[in-house]
């Protein structure tokens, strides 16, 4: 479904990516593990059209979604991929419903609210759809920004660090949903992670060292 070939990137004159190839299928759970300031946040953005490589292609659903223009490149990025981020970027000022309505509003969709609802109620939180993020505890953001990030069904969601604010409860919450959503849906998960229980647990764990994936 999402194929890496040769992924090339350099900021400053200093190589962080240095010919990255990867594939990932349908339904997997993948973590990518490594020290601070390997690469690994750069490969995701640039996995996940939030960056460019400098050389290189990435190919999501036999597109390439390297060589879009920014406009459909913009497009493409809100009907095929979903974000979470290790600070939710929750707009404080929206409910959790609204905020998770957000990206389906952008693409046009009918019927946005019903989905939000079916989708808090499935993660635990139908009643607190019209709470503001101030009303919520750390894992409850947490939780609307999964929805969020589900809303337009998704090919891929991405995760940055997606715990790495959260307690020890709430972390363990979070990684057992990915797999309860990759396991009820089909859902599939690429995950930056310095959380080693949560990168045991995904299908396969990659690790970046010095620019290229080690194993």
């Amino acid at each position: 479904m999402l194929k890496a070939e040769n992924i090339q990137k350099s900021y400053n004159g200093l190589e962080v990516l240095k010919g990255i190839n990867l594939s990932i299928e349908k339904g997997e759970v993948v973590s990518i593990v490594g020290a601070s300031g390997a690469g690994k946040s750069t490969l995701l953005h640039i996995l996940g059209t939030l960056d460019t490589p400098d050389q290189g292609k990435v190919m999501l659903n036999d597109v390439e979604v390297s060589s879009l223009s920014q406009k459909r490149m913009s497009k493409f990025r809100n009907e095929e991929i979903g974000f979470i981020f290790q600070f939710h970027n929750l707009f404080p000022e929206f409910t959790a419903l609204e905020n998770v309505c957000i990206p389906a509003y952008i693409k046009g969709s009918k019927g946005a609210e019903k989905r939000a609802e079916e989708l808090l109620k499935v993660l635990g939180l139908a009643d607190r759809k019209d709470h503001k993020p101030s009303e919520l505890s750390g894992g409850e953001q947490q939780r609307v920004s999964v929805a969020r990030a589900l809303i337009n069904d998704p090919s891929i969601v991405f995760a940055d660090e997606p715990s790495g604010n959260l307690d020890s409860q709430s972390a363990d919450d979070l990684h057992k949903l990915f797999f309860d959503l990759r396991n009820k849906i089909g859902q599939t998960f690429v995950i930056v992670t310095h959380n080693m229980e949560l990168a045991g647990m995904a299908d396969r764990k990659l690790e970046i060292k010095d620019g290229i994936i080690t194993s």
